[in-house]
């Protein structure tokens, strides 16, 4: 009997990682379409049409003396009326910055799914390219968006790929968070080691070493699968959530924006 309850306990856990795993990953804020946003640089707002029915909306900020562009994609949390508070250090940098929400997120509509993500990212890419050329966009990928952003990078060829608090992929994480859960349940792979190989353009990772979310070890794995050339920049003492306050954060991000 006490073996048929565990049996049925793990069949209850496993099938609702399964059906409600969107809800373990994504934590979107939803934003009313009359939202205004509010932020101390200049901004344009921009509804990108990927759909008939579906746009992603999205902050355009520039900089006095833009070098380029930063094609950010962010964390698995809130929505674009915080997020946009990361403009500051891009623009401090001379540099634009374009960031999105996913489908589901702040205004954008749709439902949220691996692929959706994918050509959602790639859709914006494009226009971006036509606007400031490949070569002066840098790609940037925080969190749960370091997998959109890898994809975006193996996919074209920007100037730069830089992911802040990268995953080895979503299943190895998974494994870490809940050994017990079989990983082929987990419809999101978002295999950056796979993916990661096929950049041509410089990569650069920064990682804290004290990450509570995502392991520092994930970093130390893809490292060994970067190119000659990519960086891999531990934060020591660093969080999952505030790189931004270290200086040896700013100053390799200031040299990778050069």
């Amino acid at each position: 009997m006490f073996l048929f309850t565990i049996f049925i306990l793990v069949i209850f856990i496993t099938s609702g990682i399964y059906l409600f795993q969107e809800k373990l990953i994504f934590f979107p804020e939803v934003l009313s379409p009359s939202y205004s946003y509010q932020f101390e640089h200049d901004f344009e707002e921009i509804n990108y049409k990927v759909e008939e029915n579906v746009t992603i909306n999205a902050l355009h900020f520039k900089a006095d003396k833009s070098k380029g562009i930063v094609f950010y994609s962010h964390g698995n949390a809130g929505s674009l009326a915080k997020w946009g508070d990361v403009a500051d250090i891009f623009l401090a940098n001379n540099y634009d910055l374009l960031i999105y929400d996913y489908r589901g997120y702040g205004k954008s509509g749709g439902s949220v799914s691996e692929a959706n993500l994918y050509n959602d990212a790639m859709h914006i890419y494009r226009q971006l390219a036509k606007e400031y050329g490949e070569d002066h966009i840098v790609v940037y990928g925080r969190s749960i968006g370091t997998g959109v952003a890898t994809k975006v990078a193996s996919e074209f060829t920007p100037r730069h790929l830089i992911l802040e608090s990268p995953y080895y992929n979503l299943p190895d994480l998974a494994k870490k968070i809940f050994p017990v859960a079989p990983s082929f349940l987990l419809k999101y792979k978002f295999r950056n080691d796979q993916m990661i190989g096929e950049i041509e353009c410089p990569i650069t990772i920064f990682h804290g070493s004290v990450d509570e979310v995502i392991y520092f070890g994930s970093s130390l794995k893809l490292e060994k699968l970067m190119k000659k050339g990519d960086k891999m920049i531990p934060i020591i003492g660093g969080h999952h959530n505030d790189l931004e306050n270290f200086e040896a954060y700013r100053y390799e991000l200031k040299n990778a924006l050069k």
